[in-house]
């Protein structure tokens, strides 16, 4: 319930900036904050709307942004990312099992503190970063959606799904080439997508390229820290 009425909050800052010069009188009740059906246009999509979108986060050049215009969702970055938080927290303690069972497998230990990390890290990054973004953006004149940087960002998180599985190989070198190239590509998508989104304005180049930076390093992190 504090996430949903935090993404209300949120949601409700962004219809104040986008009605700044007063022309629509924008009114709120606390009550709508605890109202299921508040939030019921950002989960209406069916099974291949959501399938139609995950195969376009891998495949960038798709124009996902373009797909996600009329109607994003938050069903597929909610699902996506609380599918991750389990499977970096079990993949990453059966992969340190992997590496020492044939040394250290009687001091081997299950770290539930996997979980605890995986959740924090992950609905951090999800909520956190899109948001500092959309004001970021706001900022320097462009007019962004919230919702669509949410749903892009939850989107763009969904490689490392099928990622978490490959670096169950117990070769050091081959999860590098793992993570390096799931990062590069999610990496790449959140770049096209903001290219996009705001016309590849020539002075937001320095802010697609952070965004595509932090991208990268949120791989690199589930490299160091749950298959290290």
């Amino acid at each position: 319930m504090l996430l949903m009425f935090l993404l209300h909050l949120l949601l409700h800052a962004e219809v104040s900036l986008l009605f700044a010069d007063g022309d629509v009188e924008t009114q709120t009740s606390w009550k709508g904050y605890f109202n299921v059906a508040t939030y019921t246009p950002y989960f209406n999509v069916d099974t291949d709307v959501v399938v139609d979108r995950l195969v376009s986060s891998v495949y960038p050049m798709d124009g996902f942004f373009r797909k996600i215009d009329a109607n994003p969702d938050m069903y597929g970055p909610l699902w996506i990312t609380t599918t991750l938080i389990f499977m970096l927290a079990a993949f990453g303690n059966f992969a340190t099992y992997l590496m020492q069972r044939k040394t250290e497998l009687n001091i081997w230990n299950f770290d539930v503190g996997y979980f605890n990390w995986a959740a924090s890290v992950m609905y951090g990054y999800a909520i956190v970063v899109p948001a500092a973004f959309f004001f970021l953006f706001q900022y320097f004149g462009s007019r962004p959606s919230l919702v669509r940087f949410w749903c892009m960002w939850g989107y763009s998180l969904f490689i490392f799904i099928p990622a978490s599985i490959l670096l169950l190989i117990p070769v050091e070198f081959l999860r590098w080439l793992i993570i390096a190239g799931a990062g590069g590509a999610s990496s790449w998508f959140i770049a096209l997508n903001l290219k996009e989104c705001t016309e590849g304005a020539a002075d937001l180049m320095a802010l697609i390229a952070s965004a595509s930076v932090l991208q990268f390093a949120l791989a690199l992190f589930i490299k160091v820290y749950f298959f290290a």
